[in-house]
Formats: C-alpha cells, structure tokens, sequence
C-alpha cells in the first residue's frame, strides 16, 4: 500500500486539521501576552464586523489568530464528530472559515447561521452532513448578526434576541437558494454561496434602509508584521513536503491537475491524490503570499484571509495555471484605471478575483485576463448593494461575471467562424 493510501485510508481523520487550529491559537502567544489576547478577543466578539474590518486592528495580532483557530478547531471537531467525510469541499471550507475568522467571522456571529441550516436539515428530513458546505460558507454573512447586536445601539439584550433571530432565518434560507444560484454561473463561480449571501445581504440592506439603518462600507485595518511572512512560508514550504512525500517523492499527477478546469465541483484530493494537492495548494499559498511582499502590502487580517482561502481551494478548484490569468487580468484593470494598484482594497480583490479560475481553466487564458478585468469593475459596485453585510463580496461579484461572460465564451467557441476555419 503507497504511503498516499495509507495517509488517506480513512478520510474522517482530522489531524491535521486539529493540529495546525490549535498551532494557529498558540502562534498569538508570539505577538500578545495572554491577557491581551483575552482583552483583544472580547474586541473582536463585540465588533460590528462587516466590510472591511480587520480583527488585527480590532484586537491585535494574537487575539485574532486564536479567534481563528478556535472557530476552526470547533468547526472541524463538529465534523469530526458526525462523521464528514474529509473532502477538498470541506478542505476549502474549512481554510475559508480559518481564513475569514481574521477579518469579519467569530464565535458569536457564526453561531446562529449554522444553527439555522440545522434547523433546516431537521425540518426538511435531511442528514446535516448533507449540508455542511451550507453551514460553513453561510457564515458569509455573520457580520449581519454583529452588526444588529452591536452596531445600532440596541440594549445588549435586545440586540441579542433580534440578531440571533435573524441569524438563524439566513441559516435556514442559505441552502434553500445555494443550490438554484448554482445554476446561475453554472459553478465557474467557485464561491456559489458568496454569490447567495450577496443576494440575501442585498435584501437585508433593504430592509435597513426602510428603518434608517443604512449600513455603510468601513475600512478598519491593521499595518500587519513581517513575523507573520516567515511564519506563512514555514507552513507552506511544510505543507509542500508532506505533499512530496505522500506523492511518493514526486510530482506524479500534478500534469493532469493542472489540465483540469476547476469547474465545480472539482475535487482534486479524490481524483489526482491529496499528496499533489497539498502540492498545488502550497505552490498557490507561496505564489500570492510574494506577491503580497512584492508590492510590499501588509499581511494583515482581509489579506491573510484571501491567501489562506486560495490556500484551501488548491485541492478545490484552483491551480497555478487556471489562477494566472485572473491575476493578469485584475492587475491590467487596477493599472489602467483610477485604482490603486497598491491599495488594500484592490489587493483583496486580485486573491479573491481567483474564484473566477475555472473561467480561464475552461476558455482559456485570454478570457480568464478579460474575467480578472471585468471582475474589477464589478467588485466595487456590488459592494454597495449589501453594505459590507457579506463577507464573500468578491463571490457576489463572481457570479455575475461567471454568468455573463460564460455564455458569451460558449457562444464564441461554438460559432461557425471557428467551424469554417477548422475545416479550411
């Protein structure tokens, strides 16, 4: 038996996922002492949390890492103990929840979201695992329930009942929409349920405007440290090795992975290996965290969390040769237009414009330039319909390209110019 097959004979081992949350919730011992990391994590409990609220300023650098790995570490026991199957779906979401949890996501806010999907599961007869993908990508849109409980100067009381209330509502509407927006971009979104929480997020901000509550974009963020660079090229560079090895010391398959489109759903560990997937995921957490230094950006909380969601979606949908264009294409918009290249912002949007990968995977590289472009253009605007509310306003902003642009792509290669001049 190869060591890949031994490693992954079980797939409801959780190792490893256990071990680098409860590494994550030590690493803050390195920047704050405990009582400061206490301090800063009630902080960050207590935050209105939507668009763009970085938890390193909020509480610190320690008090984040331990949020983050705490709500990681609880989700994966969760898991764990109902028997998920440990898929490169529940990889990515699982990295996704770790990486969001730095700048929008904690306990108190993602609580009630996932109790709702629940609450649907039960309702509908269904088994929750079923619906894990729902309930941790759902909780795009914590920042609705900080926000009614801490950001409208509602008693504490009040602010409780009613945003845990509306919580659990978005729990239970999420899985009932995900799978028909699914159909909108026809999964060449790989952030489907940011696309659904963009929606939700929308018609909340609705609702809050009919009351005066209009919520507004924030730009709370931290100047990072460069402590957290070596700390990011240790646990890729560690993740690399294990990956060599569980590929049996080669790069065996890794051809074949990058051919794949990364179409959802796409799950690279079960059909090329988890070996050469970790591979792929560390090349991709490597490749954007230097880029990040390159155009000398912090590593903070927003930027932290977009290197470790492309660091997930490596066994998900992701790949070197299906992220390049978009990365081309968003870095020709922020030069040519009134942006700044150099921005935060436009640095958020360059890792998260890689939802839009299997684009270029499937049409190849000159429309995956051309999606990276109009993803650009569209981020901005999106933004304002939900208030900062959902965290994955990049997956909002994905699905409308995907959709519009994927028509356009299938249309272009199956017209009868391209026919004539093959037979010719």
């Amino acid at each position: 038996m190869s060591r890949e097959k031994i490693y992954v004979k079980n797939h409801y081992r959780y190792d490893a996922i256990f071990i680098f949350s409860i590494l994550a919730m030590s690493i803050g011992l390195l920047f704050d002492s405990p009582k400061e990391i206490f301090d800063g994590y009630i902080n960050i409990l207590t935050s209105p949390s939507h668009l763009l609220t970085d938890y390193m300023a909020v509480g610190g650098i320690g008090a984040t890492f331990f949020n983050a790995g705490l709500l990681m570490l609880l989700a994966s026991f969760v898991l764990w103990k109902r028997h998920q199957l440990l898929t490169g779906p529940i990889i990515a979401a699982l990295f996704t929840l770790f990486g969001f949890s730095l700048f929008g996501k904690n306990l108190f806010n993602t609580i009630p979201i996932t109790f709702g999907v629940y609450l649907y599961a039960k309702i509908e007869g269904l088994k929750f695992n079923t619906l894990t993908m729902n309930s941790l990508f759902g909780t795009a849109l914590g920042p609705v329930v900080s926000y009614i409980c801490f950001g409208i100067g509602l008693p504490f009381t009040e602010g409780f009942i009613i945003s845990y209330a509306v919580g659990i509502f978005i729990g239970m509407l999420i899985p009932a929409l995900s799978s028909s927006f699914l159909r909108f971009h026809q999964g060449y979104s790989l952030y489907n349920i940011g696309f659904t929480c963009g929606v939700i997020g929308l018609f909340i901000q609705g609702v809050f405007k009919s009351f005066s509550l209009e919520v507004t974009n924030v730009k709370i963020i931290s100047d990072g440290n460069i402590k957290i660079a070596i700390i990011m090229y240790i646990f890729f560079f560690i993740v690399f090795g294990l990956g060599f090895y569980l590929n049996g010391f080669s790069f065996k398959n890794l051809g074949n992975l990058l051919k794949n489109s990364g179409r959802a759903p796409s799950d690279f560990g079960n059909i090329y290996g988890r070996g050469v997937s970790m591979i792929n995921m560390s090349a991709l957490g490597i490749l954007y965290t230097s880029y990040v230094i390159i155009m000398k950006q912090p590593l903070n909380g927003p930027v932290l969390g977009g290197i470790f969601t492309i660091f997930g979606f490596g066994i998900f949908g992701k790949h070197l040769k299906n992220v390049f264009p978009i990365l081309v294409g968003t870095l020709i918009a922020y030069f040519l237009n009134i942006y700044d290249p150099k921005s935060i912002s436009a640095t958020v949007t360059i890792l998260f414009a890689t939802n839009l990968a299997p684009v270029a995977g499937e049409y190849g590289f000159i429309a995956g330039i051309f999606a990276g472009f109009c993803h650009v253009s569209i981020v901005s605007s999106v933004g304002l319909l939900h208030g900062g509310l959902n965290l994955y306003n990049n997956g909002f902003s994905g699905g409308f390209v995907a959709a519009t642009l994927v028509p356009i792509f299938e249309s272009i290669r199956n017209s009868r110019f391209f026919d004539k001049n093959e037979e010719e």
